[in-house]
């Protein structure tokens, strides 16, 4: 299980780094190419893209392919794809072949995802909550690492850095396969409880997915919608310069990355329920208490204390997910993943919308109105799941 853990890690941190490098290196390489923003907007959307249907295509390939076989080879198309980026080709390539990074790093998450969270079992909150770990250092240390990069003039050499860490990653997993996965998977015990999910208890456990996919996509949508536009809005509400300002996302994934150290030993604990409605409900009022407290320090403070409670809900509320619709983990993990592929497209768009329609203070208001949806929408997700819990009871006593 520890080697399994140790690669897990080491694949969520180059989705980390994959997932943040071409924002990283955007204003250089929209500079090279003679390109607009928009053109660079549309390489990381067909990234996104990519990245979406690999989500979605995962439980599919896994059947094909098998879990190893299908893993290897997102890894493998991650570290070709960012040598083809260093290697700058035409703009219509890197526009073209954006979707293959994209859907290499999809299939990582997702199918490394399903099967720590499958493997844990019992000890799942602490399992993918130390992995996240991991991703949050990866995006904590891209942009570092490509700033150093582009204060020399080699900012294509990020894409190097990642594509060695992919081949990094390849190596160790072909090289040390956990052996706990050549055993049996847990699928065929899956499918047992997964059949026995029927009926009116079966309806309610899809009701539950139904929320939590909500919940995902609301989460995802909310943080990319804050990190992205925060630096703006303390730039024009407090005068800060842009390099000033864009320390607030560090300072954000820096207490990510803290919070999830303990995330999954806080939520085995009090229980993964009690500790997503607590930390929704926290986060919400910080975000409520955002829009009275603008000034630099009391955003920064309300800034970590955002972070540290936003920390562990992706982690924690997957494995709540899979708990509470048993039998079916790499569907569920690749739907929810996919849930927050859209959100983190949608909302943002949306709240850009907002920003240029609306004053900063509204905007601020916005955010504190994600907060408490997603506070709505957790506490909908743990009712759902405890009536559907109640009523499995009854089907099993009376079988």
């Amino acid at each position: 299980m520890a080697r399994l853990l140790f690669l897990g890690s080491f694949a969520y941190l180059l989705v980390g780094f994959a997932q943040l490098v071409i924002g990283t290196v955007m204003e250089p390489m929209v500079h090279d190419y003679g390109v607009h923003y928009g053109d660079g907007g549309q390489m990381v959307m067909n990234q996104f893209l990519g990245g979406m249907t690999g989500v979605l295509c995962t439980p599919w390939l896994i059947k094909v392919l098998g879990r190893k076989g299908l893993l290897l080879t997102a890894l493998a198309l991650i570290a070709i794809i960012q040598t083809v980026y260093f290697l700058q080709p035409p703009w219509a390539v890197m526009l073209t072949v954006a979707p293959i990074t994209g859907f290499g790093f999809g299939i990582t998450e997702a199918t490394v995802g399903s099967i720590v969270i499958v493997a844990a079992g019992e000890n799942a909150n602490k399992a993918m909550s130390g992995i996240e770990v991991f991703f949050g250092a990866g995006a904590l240390l891209m942009p570092f690492i490509g700033s150093l990069l582009i204060a020399t003039g080699q900012w294509k050499a990020s894409f190097i850095v990642v594509a060695v860490i992919a081949v990094a990653a390849f190596l160790s997993w072909l090289l040390f396969w956990p052996k706990i996965l050549d055993k049996s998977s847990g699928t065929d015990a899956e499918t047992a409880v997964h059949q026995k999910t029927s009926g009116s208890a079966g309806r309610g456990a899809r009701l539950t997915l139904a929320v939590c996919i909500l919940f995902f996509a609301v989460y995802v949508g909310f943080e990319m919608s804050f990190i992205h536009y925060l630096p703006s809005m303390m730039v024009a509400n407090n005068g800060l310069s842009d390099s000033t300002a864009s320390l607030s996302i560090s300072v954000f994934w820096l207490a990510m990355t803290i919070g999830r150290m303990v995330a999954g030993h806080a939520a085995d604990r009090f229980g993964g329920a009690a500790y997503l409605v607590a930390m929704c409900g926290f986060n919400a009022v910080f975000f409520l208490l955002m829009t009275g407290l603008d000034g630099v320090v009391s955003t920064f403070a309300l800034t970590v204390l955002a972070g540290l409670a936003m920390s562990g809900m992706f982690s924690i509320a997957l494995v709540f997910a899979n708990r509470a619709v048993p039998g079916v983990t790499e569907r569920t993990t690749s739907l929810l993943m996919a849930a927050g592929g859209i959100g983190g497209a949608l909302l943002p768009k949306l709240t850009g919308w907002f920003l240029d329609r609306f004053h900063e203070d509204q905007t601020r208001w916005l955010f504190a109105a994600f907060g408490i949806v997603l506070l709505l929408v957790m506490l909908w997700a743990v009712a759902s799941a405890s009536k559907s819990r109640r009523k499995e009871i009854v089907v099993s006593s009376n079988m």
